[in-house]
């Protein structure tokens, strides 16, 4: 296939491509990365095209696969930033409301900080980075059991210590 047949049966889908992948990133540049990197792969199998009964299908399905391994790798690699991240503030909250959450985020901050180090790096691998327990027991070289323990664990003494810090009023 050549150019012509590119721009006949590829380009035209460009606009469906481009808001199926805008959809799954939420983000304008990642999508026109993504969809750049589509019309990459789908230029170098131009010699399979022939193969291929439905060109807009395949393409998305091209689509799907890359949206979502840009997605792994965004939240693997924190890109996004902390506020983006962990939005916690809200744009009608008062200045005393917005204070109480910067501080309950700093207070869960120094909680886990101050966990016994297997309980921090298990509780950061899951509840921050966003990896499965089978990737973390990989990582770690640990049995599966001692990860969910040791995150159990970890969980229940950031939320016990935290609620001893808020239970100051009652």
């Amino acid at each position: 296939m050549d150019l012509e047949a590119f721009q006949n049966r590829v380009l035209p889908a460009k606009n469906k491509l481009f808001r199926f992948a805008l959809r799954m990133l939420g983000n304008d540049e990642e999508a026109r990365d993504v969809i750049q990197e589509v019309f990459i792969r789908v230029w170098n199998g131009r010699e399979n095209w022939g193969d291929i009964q439905n060109m807009e299908a395949w393409c998305m399905r091209i689509t799907k696969n890359l949206s979502l391994d840009r997605l792994r790798s965004i939240q693997r690699k924190g890109t996004y930033p902390v506020a983006e991240g962990f939005d916690v503030q809200h744009a009608d909250a008062t200045p005393d409301v917005k204070t109480e959450l910067g501080e309950s985020m700093q207070h869960v901050s120094q909680l886990i900080a101050a966990l016994p180090e297997k309980q921090r790096q298990i509780i950061h691998l899951r509840d921050v980075e966003g990896y499965t327990y089978n990737e973390i027991s990989e990582m770690l070289e640990l049995d599966m059991n001692q990860v969910k323990v040791n995150l159990f664990r970890a969980r229940n003494a950031v939320r016990e210590k935290l609620m001893k810090i808020n239970a100051y009023g009652l």
